[in-house]
């Protein structure tokens, strides 16, 4: 198709009006001027057309976007020019769009047969130009200009090039044509592009990954990672930034702990003041305690007020399935705290890179040793005066490397166990901050009452019991959240979730009324068993009753409290034997714990007197034991005592059972009526409890010298974050 310039200029200028895209508009109409100017095809004008505009445009953002003006000019129409990524996807799609529009729209014939060539084509000389025969495989047919209004050329498959010319001359022979009449043959090798199409996927494929490449070489790339997944050297360290919302205030029930935490701090901020005096400064710590007590709370404290560069990894990023990973990782994590110095390194989880050293070498343990090794020659190479601080975080300190724990490297080992009673008010306080509470319920009493429900809870535990009782008060539309929405929380998180749709058989249901009445009856009239709180036969979780009392909380136990607490335990069970003459699968938790308690008497605590003062390490659950420390005889006599002692606590619950008979099932009843009883229901039936018992916040904390956490800070860590020498300026 040829048109006039005039015209082309024309087309151009619409095409500008109706792709108003600055830069790329221009392109495009000069570019498809140029081309029909030069009497291409229509579908060969759009292709080029396309392909060069993209192209030409590219490369002259490219241009603009090196010179010295500011980024804000170098932005042309709609498109994110200054952006280097938006460039190199831009090229990409400018040539993969150009091979497409060729490949689907350049001019491929109208395939005919060798009888339509025949007695269409060579019947009429006249009509054919030429023939030509293409790699061999097919004839073009070319046309006179006007000959066929379908196309300017058609064409046929061919066997082979000598059946071809057989059948030609057979065929010039039949109609009669002579050698003036006859089309001229020529013989040609060219290539329609259908390779480059075979090839778009593994070019893709290869830009793609020397995209990647080149965007990891550059430093960190999307999601705050250092480098791309081929840089498996560089460390995955982060360093956190100045945003973290978590602040010493955040952080309560571990003030001991926070104290060590806040003078490393001091370390670095203020290193004269130690150094004065002769001292050094500690090289790092290890953190160690219970999950959920708070390790990795303490350090997002520390990150976000110690004004000093806080730099943070787990231990499970420095194995990867490549071997020398791990090493390297780790001396590039040093390398990034040296020359961010002084700072403070976090390694949470530390144990996963820790564990002791030894057994087989299998590939993975050998790769660990390898990181461990580096780990211990990258601290012990740090000095005083690099003021790098190094804290670790792990809940099985037992498990790590003694080259890893001694002085040198570790200097202090900071336990965070679970809080006590004044540090779960603190941390109770804490977490009611945000929670819209009853107008009626002062704070600091409800933090302090709920402090002494919940003994042995951990801050995790405290946090989900805040938020599981804003969860209930929502749930039933109140307008605040209220003391009975925290009981119910606390039995949430004990217990588990209430099944009250649970169908249980009469049967049942009066096996496990009668079951916890006899765990209540025995704990009652037991001195040193807990005080009860309540005692429900409303399945939860996994059981399908449960009795929750208040324990002690105290550190020390006798060979007489344990021996209480065992028949307390035991007390469903023989509850069960004595009214129904039978036993069931419900007590096989309780026989559980009763097995671990007499185990734990007899092999760690030396209470046997035939066994002896010995102390032998009990198998974690889980693992796999292959030998013990003592002889099959001591295993023997350690399962004989074992069994003699759980016979005892049986036979006393069976004494206790019997003699308040009366009492247990007076309780049993009024749970099949009731589902749940109360502390109150329980003195309502039984009496007073013969036993002195504490339950309130004043009675546990009477005598410990205050009613709350000690909160105060030495004199020389008052201001722990801040420069003394600046500040005296």
């Amino acid at each position: 198709m040829c048109l006039s310039l005039p015209l082309c200029l024309s087309l151009s200028l619409s095409l500008s009006l109706l792709f108003p895209v600055c830069l790329l508009s221009v392109c495009l109409s000069v570019c498809l001027s140029v081309c029909l100017s030069l009497s291409l095809s229509l579908s060969v004008c759009l292709s080029l057309s396309l392909s060069l505009s993209l192209s030409l445009s590219v490369c002259l953002s490219l241009c603009l976007s090196v010179s010295p003006r500011p980024p804000s000019v170098v932005s042309f129409g709609d498109f994110p020019w200054n952006e280097k990524d938006f460039r190199y996807l831009a090229l990409t799609v400018a040539g993969v769009s150009s091979a497409l529009l060729y490949y689907y729209f350049r001019n491929t014939g109208r395939e005919i047969s060798w009888k339509d060539f025949v007695h269409r084509y060579l019947l009429f000389p006249v009509q054919v130009d030429r023939l030509e025969v293409v790699n061999k495989q097919y004839v073009r047919v070319i046309l006179v200009p006007g000959a066929d209004t379908d196309g300017s050329y058609v064409w046929f498959n061919i066997g082979s090039v000598d059946t071809f010319e057989r059948n030609l001359e057979a065929a010039y022979t039949e109609l009669g044509l002579g050698l003036s009449n006859r089309p001229a043959v020529v013989y040609s090798t060219e290539s329609d592009g259908s390779f480059l199409m075979s090839m778009v996927p593994t070019l893709l494929l290869i830009g793609f990954l020397l995209f990647t490449l080149r965007r990891g070489s550059l430093g960190r790339g999307p999601g705050g990672g250092r480098g791309g997944p081929f840089n498996m050297s560089e460390s995955t360290a982060k360093m956190m930034k100045d945003n973290i919302d978590v602040k010493f205030k955040d952080v309560a029930g571990c003030e001991e702990a926070k104290l060590e935490i806040l003078e490393f701090v001091n370390f670095l901020k203020n290193p004269q003041q130690y150094q004065d005096l002769g001292a050094k400064i500690p090289k790092g710590a290890v953190l160690s305690g219970p999950p959920g007590t708070g390790k990795t709370l303490l350090a997002k404290a520390t990150a976000g007020e110690a004004n000093v560069p806080f730099i943070t990894v787990n231990g499970s990023e420095f194995l990867e399935m490549f071997v020398g990973v791990g090493p390297a990782r780790v001396r590039d994590m040093f390398s990034m705290a040296r020359k961010n110095a002084p700072c403070i390194l976090f390694i949470d989880e530390i144990d996963a890179v820790g564990r002791k050293r030894g057994g087989g070498n299998f590939g993975g343990q050998s790769e660990q040793e390898n990181t461990l090794n580096q780990l211990l020659v990258e601290m012990d190479g740090f000095n005083t005066s690099t003021n790098v601080v190094v804290l670790a975080g792990t809940n099985r300190p037992d498990i790590l490397d003694p080259a890893l724990m001694r002085p040198g490297r570790f200097d202090r080992q900071i336990y965070i166990g679970p809080p006590d009673i004044k540090g779960r008010a603190s941390i109770f306080k804490v977490h009611l901050r945000p929670i819209k509470l009853d107008p009626n319920m002062d704070k600091d009493v409800l933090a302090r009452k709920m402090a002494a429900a919940t003994p042995g809870f951990t801050g995790a535990d405290i946090a989900n019991v805040c938020n599981e009782a804003a969860l209930i008060a929502a749930r039933y539309l109140s307008p605040s959240v209220n003391a009975k929405h925290f009981e119910q929380a606390i039995d949430r998180v004990i217990g588990g979730l209430e099944k009250k749709t649970q169908v249980l058989q009469p049967t049942e249901k009066k096996t496990v009324a009668y079951h916890e009445a006899g765990h209540a009856i025995v704990g009652w009239f037991l001195e040193h068993a807990d005080p009860l709180l309540k005692v429900s036969i409303i399945p939860r979780g996994k059981g399908l009753g449960y009795a929750q009392y208040l324990p002690r909380e105290q550190y020390l136990y006798s060979r007489e409290q344990l021996f209480d607490r065992m028949c307390m335990m035991l007390g469903g069970r023989v509850a069960e034997q004595t009214f129904f003459g039978r036993i069931t699968t419900g007590a096989q938790d309780d026989l559980k714990k009763v097995t671990q308690s007499a185990y734990a008497q007899v092999v760690q605590f030396g209470m046997s007197e035939k066994v002896g003062q010995v102390s032998f390490d009990l198998p974690r659950q889980g693992e796999m034991v292959m030998e013990k420390p003592y002889s099959e005889a001591t295993a023997e006599l350690i399962d004989q005592e074992v069994r003699e002692l759980v016979d005892q606590a049986y036979q006393r619950t069976m004494e206790l059972i019997q003699e308040k008979k009366e009492l247990v099932e007076l309780v049993g009843k009024r749970l099949l009526e009731r589902e749940v009883l109360d502390k109150a229901d329980m003195l309502e039936l039984l009496g007073p409890r013969p036993f002195e018992e504490k339950s309130t916040y004043e009675e546990f904390v009477e005598g410990t010298g205050s009613f709350e956490e000690d909160t105060s800070l030495p004199k020389g860590l008052r201001d722990w974050n801040q420069e003394k020498g600046s500040k005296t300026n």
